[in-house]
């Protein structure tokens, strides 16, 4: 079975808050949105335990943190003016622009 992507909302670069789970209302700028499995990659939020493998004589394996995904759904862009916020798409001068759906700016 072949999966698809997805288009989100939610882009590479936006700050976004968490809406839900257990790092509810922090927020964080996004790292990587993976389309497929519908989840997003936020710093420093959803930190996790990973064991590193030694490759080389000379690196360090061990145990590390990194950031977990979390889905898509439990995540909010945030506009400057109003705090997390639904977004839209308008075309200006030919380009496709999203917009804040209370406040009408440019996200």
């Amino acid at each position: 079975m072949e999966k698809t992507k997805t288009a989100f909302r939610i882009k590479k670069n936006d700050e976004v808050r968490v809406m839900s789970g257990k790092e509810k209302g922090k927020s964080g700028r996004v790292l990587r949105v993976d389309q497929i499995k519908g989840r997003v990659l936020v710093e420093g939020l959803n930190m996790v335990k990973k064991a590193i493998k030694k490759k080389k004589q000379n690196d360090r394996g061990g145990i590390i943190t990194v950031e977990g995904s979390i889905h898509v759904s439990n995540v909010m862009v945030v506009c400057k003016k109003c705090g997390p916020v639904r977004t839209g798409y308008k075309f200006e001068g030919g380009k496709k622009v999203r917009f804040c759906k209370k406040c009408g700016e440019g996200v």
